[in-house]
């Protein structure tokens, strides 16, 4: 697609929206550091989920569309958080009794559960640069305990011990009495256990990074809290951490919404400046439970794409990003298919309308590809639950029976979803079926749409007419007000479940023949159709 025409400032969508946001605050001038500078934050304590690679895609779509309105550079940082101490230990990991030995300990001190990587942090990071890349992200990754042993961030420590006063000011006020009288925006690291402490600290020398602290063995030490010796509090390093990279956008969930507000606070304190910002709702899982790393609830990364392809979930993302929606996986379908409707309707519209439809925020530079969905992954799914079909080659067989201009080579996507759906199929379809005998008023229309079938045996483009005869039949015995009783019958009766495809689709590429067996099955029968 050509973008040399069009006109952004008639884009009105919300990665556009968000991008001029930047471009005002920064006053339309390139930032003295050369570029502007996008963040997204991780934190390590857990395997990464699908929130995570939320933010990186939702914060690449508007990076892309800044791009489309300023020639100013730009750069993404994908910063992960992986200094922090062990809390607790996450369900979702092995040797979870050995891991508890390590609680207190920064995330890149604690062995590696997985037994893959020197630690903890670093088989998490690895697991989340792993799939960006895969997907094709341009992002920075940075470690925080790279940052802070490094020296980079040495310059801004200094600034936060000389705004020690101020920072404890702003903070104290939004604790827990309880915890007032412990709080230290500096943790500094214990000289004898290694262990993040969360304890009162004095500043001795601001222009030297000391502290003061007591020691968890009760002795007083005074530290630097230079080059990894200390780390500070969640909202400190935040607002410290803009600072000392000049942030310019960071978007973050409804959950950090006063944090990002204190933080702002501290950042001008620090003599630093906000960020522009979006604020996005949460998911939550089945149960409307937010979804937590530490659970594990909800979905990964990993188990969308044994389902889907990659382009649906990023669908997912740029969807109504302020506003909340379950994450569970009965959404995976919809979004598969709704994806490849955005993108079968791509090419027909005009440049203007081509900037309003999602898929041009998923494929961003790489453009929207040429490649079509002839059949939807919704009939996909009801063709493998009609069939109890659970291998590859069974679906393909009805595919290339329906059209034997269709293959796997020809038809790549097409190939990936059919494989996607005969293990969805497996495993979420097939163990919730339930038939239910048809009663006998449903096995007259069972038996008449049987009958009427048969017109069709043998005929070719007869899509419009099988349509029409589906349709009529439902109206013969239900009218036209409950026609969706009609349809609904079949899918509860045929194939043991509440919804399905659209009939006449269905039957073309289940196959004539094959559907009024599936039917005489029932009507022969006083079992489940199972």
């Amino acid at each position: 697609m050509s973008t040399n025409n069009i006109d952004y400032s008639q884009v009105n969508t919300w990665p556009f929206q968000e991008a001029r946001k930047i471009l005002e605050h920064i006053g339309n001038k390139v930032p003295e550091k050369g570029y502007v500078l996008f963040e997204t934050g991780y934190g390590p304590s857990g395997l990464p989920h699908i929130g995570t690679f939320g933010e990186v895609a939702r914060t690449s779509m508007v990076r892309w569309a800044f791009s489309k309105i300023s020639d100013i550079p730009t750069r993404l940082i994908a910063f992960s958080d992986d200094m922090d101490g062990l809390r607790k230990v996450p369900s979702n990991i092995p040797n979870q009794h050995e891991t508890e030995n390590y609680i207190g300990c920064p995330l890149t001190s604690v062995p590696d559960p997985f037994g893959k990587y020197k630690s903890f942090a670093d088989h998490n990071n690895a697991m989340l640069c792993e799939f960006l890349d895969r997907y094709g992200f341009e992002y920075e990754f940075r470690s925080s305990t790279e940052m802070y042993k490094s020296g980079a961030f040495n310059d801004a420590l200094k600034k936060v011990l000389k705004n020690y006063d101020k920072i404890m000011e702003i903070m104290l006020p939004s604790l827990r009495e309880e915890r007032q009288k412990t709080y230290s925006p500096i943790m500094p690291i214990s000289p004898s256990t290694g262990h993040v402490l969360q304890v009162p600290v004095s500043v001795i020398d601001a222009d030297a990074g000391i502290i003061a602290f007591e020691d968890e063995d009760g002795t007083h030490v005074e530290q630097s809290v230079l080059n990894g010796m200390a780390k500070l509090q969640w909202k400190a390093d935040w607002a410290m951490r803009w600072l000392a990279l000049d942030v310019d956008y960071e978007m973050c969930g409804m959950d950090l919404t006063d944090s990002y507000k204190l933080s702002g606070q501290i950042v001008k304190v620090l003599g630093g400046h906000i960020p522009d910002n979006l604020i996005y709702q949460l998911f939550v899982d089945e149960q409307g439970q937010k979804i937590s790393k530490t659970k594990g609830n909800g979905i990964s990364i990993e188990q969308w794409l044994t389902y889907a392809n990659p382009e649906s979930l990023a669908l997912f993302m740029y969807t109504k990003p302020t506003t909340s929606k379950r994450l569970y996986f009965d959404v995976i379908p919809r979004n598969v298919d709704e994806y490849y409707q955005y993108l079968n309707a791509y090419d027909k519209q005009d440049d203007l309308a081509k900037m309003s439809n999602p898929v041009v925020y998923i494929h961003r530079d790489k453009g929207v590809p040429s490649g079509r969905m002839p059949i939807s992954y919704n009939l996909l799914l009801n063709l493998a639950s009609a069939a109890n079909t659970e291998r590859l080659q069974d679906m393909w067989g009805y595919i290339t029976a329906y059209n034997p201009n269709f293959s796997p080579e020809k038809n790549p996507d097409l190939n990936l979803m059919a494989k996607c759906a005969v293990q969805y199929y497996h495993d979420f379809v097939k163990p919730n079926k339930h038939y239910r005998l048809p009663t006998d008023q449903e096995k007259i229309v069972l038996k008449d749409l049987s009958d009427g079938l048969t017109q069709f045996i043998g005929k070719t483009g007869i899509e419009k007419d099988m349509e029409t005869y589906c349709y009529d039949i439902g109206k013969k015995y239900y009218g036209t007000e409950k026609l969706r009783d009609f349809f609904g019958m079949f899918y509860n009766v045929l194939l043991g479940q509440e919804t399905g495809p659209r009939l006449p689709n269905f039957i073309m590429i289940y196959g004539i023949g094959k559907t009024q067996e599936m039917i005489n099955k029932v009507l022969n029968s006083n079992v489940s159709t199972e």
